[in-house]
């Protein structure tokens, strides 16, 4: 691990909830001291996404895919790190949240919003290094996203028929909860989309199938 020692090993093994309190894993609990500047790490990263979005990681923060977090098993909660991905050079920082990747053979997994940045959604995994920095890095902010939102209604029961519907040929429905003046409304999107043109596209897309749909940023 490149010079990284453990400063403490507590021979008691707990619980400690990873890659967005979807499952226990059963790890030794160890307290390492903060990594020097420029330590880095090589080896496959993958990603998390959908499944995790609004639960908890293992710091306890909610897990927000469209931030720019990362799983790790052993670095500190809260240290940055700049991934960069070997197969395409592009990079992105990342600040350390939670606990992870539980496969064999990966290092680190990156929220659905850095993946995206340098890459990897698509692939899955990307072979990458890691190199920690020295101070925090100018604040991070989420990138803007589009999403098609194709209906929004009263009745969850008919928001989430609409879909079941649109995922027999999308990859990417999700249903929103949000409350408008007291109501609670259940709204049907398509995406995200990284910029207004690819969702306009999909816009059409839909429409031309009789979906009648707008593009809206989040």
């Amino acid at each position: 691990m490149g010079g990284l020692r453990v400063k403490v090993v507590l021979v008691a093994v707990f619980f400690m909830v990873g890659c967005g309190g979807g499952s226990h894993y059963r790890i030794p609990q160890t307290i390492y001291p903060p990594p020097r500047a420029g330590w880095s790490q090589v080896g496959m990263a993958s990603w998390y996404g959908y499944d995790f979005h609004g639960r908890r990681t293992a710091n306890g923060e909610v897990y927000n895919m469209y931030g720019y977090t990362a799983a790790h098993k052993i670095l500190p909660f809260g240290t940055y790190v700049r991934v960069l991905n070997l197969n395409n050079g592009r990079s992105v920082v990342v600040r350390i949240n939670d606990r992870g990747p539980f496969v064999r053979g990966r290092i680190i997994d990156l929220s659905y919003a850095a993946a995206r940045a340098i890459g990897m959604i698509d692939p899955g995994t990307a072979r990458v290094r890691l190199t920690v920095l020295p101070t925090r890095p100018r604040p991070l902010t989420h990138v803007g996203f589009y999403y098609v939102q194709v209906g929004s209604f009263v009745e969850p029961r008919r928001a989430y028929k609409l879909q079941r519907s649109l995922l027999d040929r999308l990859n990417s429905v999700t249903v929103l909860r949000v409350v408008v003046r007291g109501i609670v409304y259940y709204r049907v999107r398509v995406g995200p989309y990284l910029s207004p043109s690819s969702a306009e596209w999909r816009r059409r897309w839909l429409k031309k199938r009789g979906y009648p749909a707008v593009v809206v940023r989040e």
